[in-house]
């Protein structure tokens, strides 16, 4: 490992164990680069509950992780940084970070926004260096478009102020993440092009996510498998929450009426979770579970029932090569080969997708097509191997 390109990756916590999108893709990119020779250093919070660890290994990679600490939401207001960022910025993981950065690094990795809290000081860690690391944003989202398509929608008009404030600092340390860093990755084709208009000389790969679940080698939908449809995902996040709530409202006395279930597989606040149980008569939520796969299988039809949130949703390559026949919004499905009326059906609404979902849940030869199409444009698209020598071939032709 003498030779190896040294990497200090910057993450807001340890993506162990990966039950959300964001942590999928912070633990998969790690193991990607160092599949691909690098030599990795996280540092990160520990989670709650964890231990912290000073320079742990596993494998190639070398665990630096401070201990948690509980920040009540409202405290970033007072901080120039979004909540997403704020969270991070520690004194155990600022001093941490100092003593990393008398080092020699390659490359240091900004880890998404909630890496924000460390883009100055390690900019000032560069002064008088020649060479210098080089510095690269990989990002999960267009935060500026995003946060403020968020704010916008938000009623509740408390809400809405805190929302657009946070909106803004996201704004400000977003654009500039972009702007030092030497190479920006983006998560979608969209996205790139949403950074290129800022920036147009900005340098960007797309870097799509990897897939390393399980694969199901066929399976078929019958009159067997309950009239159910499954919607999977950790719903901690506030647009998250949005998007289930308001395509409950819609989907769930439709549902109710036509004798068929939705099934809300995935992590919330037990509060979020029991409101939701009060006014729904055919949804049924599990808050989290261990493994999703059995409900999985035991549902017709996967949902994508997202207006809110941008992105590519890892969940859907859980759907695609778990065989589900996917129905999602419009734009919902970022990133993916996949074509309507062949591998997917898109709707224009909430209500246009419940009813929809009603109209072919018991057409089992139709959705047995769509899951075939889907696993068969998706088969060979998304290996993280991939990814990590992508991401190092960028970086070795700054």
């Amino acid at each position: 490992m003498r030779n190896a390109m040294r990497c200090l990756w910057l993450t807001w916590a340890n993506p162990e164990p990966r039950h959300n999108g964001q942590f999928i893709y912070t633990g998969g990119l790690i193991d990607a680069i160092a599949g691909a020779g690098a030599a990795v250093e996280v540092l990160a919070l520990a989670r709650p509950g964890e231990a912290a660890s000073m320079g742990s290994t596993d494998g190639a990679v070398r665990w630096w992780l401070a201990q948690h600490e509980s920040r009540p939401g409202w405290t970033s207001l007072l901080s120039p940084l979004p909540r997403i960022a704020h969270r991070g910025a520690t004194r155990a993981l600022r001093r941490m970070l100092d003593r990393q950065l008398q080092e020699s690094w390659d490359i240091i990795i900004l880890d998404g926004i909630s890496a924000g809290w460390a883009l100055r000081q390690v900019l000032r860690s560069f002064r008088g260096r020649n060479p210098r690391p080089k510095l690269v944003y990989v990002s999960h989202n267009h935060e500026e478009s995003l946060r403020r398509q968020i704010a916008g929608e938000q009623t509740n008009p408390l809400k809405r102020l805190a929302l657009m404030l946070d909106a803004a600092k996201a704004a400000m340390l977003e654009r500039a993440m972009v702007d030092a860093a030497d190479l920006v990755t983006a998560i979608t084709e969209e996205d790139r092009l949403l950074y290129l208009e800022r920036r147009p000389t900005c340098r960007i790969e797309v870097l799509t996510p990897g897939y390393d679940g399980p694969r199901l080698d066929r399976r078929e939908i019958t009159p067997a498998v309950p009239r159910r449809a499954i919607i999977v995902g950790s719903f901690d996040w506030i647009a998250k929450r949005m998007n289930l709530e308001e395509f409950v409202a819609v989907a769930d006395p439709l549902f109710a009426a036509q004798g068929a279930e939705l099934q809300v597989v995935g992590s919330a606040e037990e509060s979020f979770l029991d409101r939701m149980r009060r006014k729904t008569a055919a949804t049924r939520f599990t808050g989290r579970v261990e493994d999703v796969d059995p409900f999985m299988q035991q549902a017709r039809v996967a949902l994508v029932p997202e207006r809110h949130g941008g992105g590519f949703k890892l969940k859907v390559l859980d759907y695609v090569f778990n065989r589900m026949p996917i129905l999602a919004l419009d734009g919902s499905v970022a990133g993916m080969p996949l074509r309507h009326e062949e591998s997917i059906l898109y709707y224009p609404d909430y209500e246009a997708l419940a009813r929809g979902v009603l109209r072919v849940i018991d057409d089992c030869d139709r959705l047995n097509r769509l899951q075939e199409q889907a696993f068969g444009v998706c088969r060979d698209a998304f290996d993280w191997h991939s990814r990590g020598r992508q991401l190092m071939t960028a970086v070795a032709a700054l």
